[in-house]
């Protein structure tokens, strides 16, 4: 098979080959473009052609942002950059070679002087039985778009089902994981259901039940506790059974089994219990820290001082926390992005590579309508107030399409979206597989 034109020889002094495009190898590439665009030549590696938002996926599957308006072209974007569309599979240290395989067969390798390995994350799956069979994570723009789907879909059917058990099955709704994720899915999506079924009249006086489960004592455990109470209270409010301390112990079709021993029938089960580093991490002949890759401060690999890492792949050093590790946010994938381009331009003789090192600035939970919980610069906000700041924050860190989201927003303050399920995305083409994730 003949190879891709990007093994040719570069007229350029350098090449730096980055593996992925979220969060830190999108910024760390438009980096790299300011600082070596001249004299080095850059590619970027990713399996789609667009930076994916995530954290206005929930809102996807709410119905509150259109999906083509969170997701940012690579080539339109990364104009010093040559994109390659495809998955790396193998990547040969001692040689310098990055091995990659396209989406209709295709296949290739590009060496490189420098490589900057931002792989990201995948659905972390527990040793359950049924979760792979029948969950369904939210991790791609694809799973957003299916749950959406699939939201309206089952009320649909349950709209016209004659038997009470099975109406009650499809009106049940079971998010695992109360993290941040997890927290935005069951906020949006109790939010959607409550605008179907004003607008379904089979559904009228019918129970829509949504559960959010974890085994942790209270929701979104790793933020602040007054974050935590804020967005336990607004889903309580709406109807939401918040279950800490409990999970799902199997599931299987038509029905969950909860660790308490409870069944509770449901059609639609929905994993959102966290992440861990994509598969490729795995085949690496480097050190891992639970599973992400080893790096110093600088976010440089040891032992191979070609190679650097970071975003949800690599364990960088967390130096406000001695002895921790970055958590695996967007907030730091983003800053370590910026950083490694300027370490790794350093290392080809561009500037001083600098160590990695942030400071909390906060989070932000939003739970739909005037509903938020936030805590910028740890100042502790909820309300209209905390809404305000985090739809501000997420305009600001966006990297493209921001009117086109605040359209979004505007017209849906004036008119309620259209309910629709286009059904162009099967639950068989997003299924929940660590091993082998899908965008």
């Amino acid at each position: 098979m003949a190879k891709s034109p990007v093994q040719r020889k570069s007229q350029k002094e350098h090449r730096v080959v980055i593996v992925g495009a979220g969060f830190a190898g999108f910024n760390a590439a438009r980096g790299l473009s300011q600082l070596l665009g001249a004299t080095t030549e850059i590619v970027v590696i990713n399996s789609t052609d667009y930076f994916l938002y995530l954290p206005l996926m929930p809102q996807v599957t709410g119905g509150l942002v259109e999906p083509r308006h969170i997701c940012v072209s690579l080539p339109r974007r990364l104009r010093k950059a040559r994109f390659v569309l495809g998955t790396v599979d193998h990547v040969d240290s001692r040689q310098k070679v990055v091995s990659w395989a396209g989406p209709e067969g295709a296949s290739g390798e590009v060496g490189y002087d420098r490589l900057i390995l931002t792989a990201g994350s995948v659905n972390k799956l527990l040793p359950i039985p049924g979760i792979a069979e029948y969950a369904h994570g939210f991790r791609s723009i694809a799973e957003a778009i299916f749950l959406r789907d699939e939201i309206t879909r089952q009320l649909e059917l349950a709209a016209i089902a004659a038997d009470p058990a099975e109406r009650a099955a499809r009106c049940t709704f079971v998010v695992v994981g109360a993290g941040y994720t997890g927290t935005e899915v069951a906020a949006q999506g109790q939010l959607l259901t409550t605008r179907l079924a004003k607008a379904v009249p089979g559904l009228v006086g019918q129970q829509i039940r949504w559960m959010l489960l974890d085994t942790a004592p209270r929701l979104l455990p790793e933020l602040d506790p007054r974050l935590s109470k804020t967005a336990d209270r607004v889903l309580r409010r709406r109807g939401v059974q918040v279950r800490t301390g409990q999970s799902v112990s199997e599931a299987m079709p038509g029905h969950v089994m909860l660790s308490t021993g409870e069944r509770v029938p449901t059609r639609s089960l929905i994993w959102c219990v966290g992440v861990r580093a994509d598969p490729l991490v795995d085949g690496l002949d480097l050190k891992t820290n639970r599973g992400r890759l080893v790096v110093d401060e600088f976010m440089s690999v040891p032992g191979a001082p070609q190679i650097y890492a970071c975003g949800d792949c690599a364990a960088v050093p967390d130096l406000t926390r001695p002895g921790q590790v970055c958590g695996m946010t967007a907030q730091h994938a983003m800053r370590q992005g910026r950083e490694v381009a300027r370490n790794v331009a350093a290392s080809l003789g561009k500037g001083t590579a600098k160590p990695y090192k942030h400071h909390d600035e906060g989070f932000l939970v939003d739970l739909g309508e005037a509903a938020a919980a936030a805590n910028p610069l740890n100042i502790p906000l909820s309300g209209p107030a905390a809404n305000v700041v985090t739809r501000g924050y997420h305009l600001s860190a966006m990297s493209g399409n921001r009117m086109r989201v605040l359209a979004d927003w505007t017209l849906n303050t004036v008119t309620p979206p259209e309910a629709t399920s286009f059904g162009v995305i099967s639950a068989e083409s997003v299924p929940l597989d660590a091993d082998n994730p899908r965008a």
